[in-house]
């Protein structure tokens, strides 16, 4: 098998996830089974909020480039990279080393393509929004993103699951949150925001929903085994 390189620690906890969710991925019978990942958890990465909303804060490009020349160094075929709006510095994170770059926006796109939905409901940062992450490869696929007029919640949820905050207490207004995009005429969920990969539960039960994260996985254990 290959091994891929995980740019993670945006943040700590969708970096487990996803590795869980690598775990849960193979049928494994043995340790050697599963797939082999050099993950680089970085909680030090300058905040993609301060740069896209605030405009305030440090460039995270440079530190995700070097994450990749890390990766690549400790023996990494690809590289992959758990956070929807750190792919506003994905440019650079191609341009730092030769390998391939697994593009969760892409692969999300592409998934959403497959499953018959045309108006997604971004449950995702406003900062994906104001950096129109997914407008080429939604634009791609013939897909409309549905945005609320005021998404302000969404960043209070993606922030208090960063503080520690429990899906207890944040899940039901997370599901509020997909109720209005669906009356703003979403007819399907994207979670695009990997803090909210935690919470899918809360998402409700009557419309269909796709998690980034899992598109994600899904190529990451496509090229692993291949």
């Amino acid at each position: 098998m290959k091994t891929v390189g995980i740019l993670g620690g945006m943040g700590p906890e969708a970096t487990i996830l996803l590795m869980q969710k690598l775990l849960a991925a193979v049928p494994a019978r043995d340790d050697a089974d599963h797939l082999p990942l050099i993950v680089h958890q970085n909680p030090q990465v300058p905040s993609r909020i301060a740069a896209i909303i605030n405009g305030t804060g440090a460039d995270p490009g440079p530190v995700l480039a070097q994450m990749a020349r890390d990766l690549q160094n400790a023996g990494a075929a690809a590289l992959a990279m758990p956070c929807n709006t750190a792919h506003h510095y994905a440019p650079a994170v191609v341009a730092a080393t030769p390998l391939p770059f697994l593009n969760m926006l892409d692969l999300t796109a592409a998934a959403l393509a497959t499953k018959g939905g045309k108006r997604i409901g971004m449950l995702a940062s406003p900062a994906t929004r104001l950096a129109h992450v997914f407008d080429a490869p939604f634009a791609a696929h013939g897909l409309t993103p549905v945005t609320l007029p005021d998404d302000s919640e969404l960043l209070a949820i993606i922030r208090a699951v960063k503080a520690g905050e429990t899906a207890t207490s944040l899940g039901p207004r997370l599901h509020n949150q997909a109720q209005l995009l669906i009356a703003e005429g979403a007819d399907h969920l994207l979670v695009a925001c990997t803090e909210l990969s935690l919470m899918t539960d809360a998402l409700p039960a009557d419309t269909p929903w796709t998690d980034s994260l899992d598109c994600l996985c899904a190529a990451i254990a496509e090229f692993a085994q291949g």
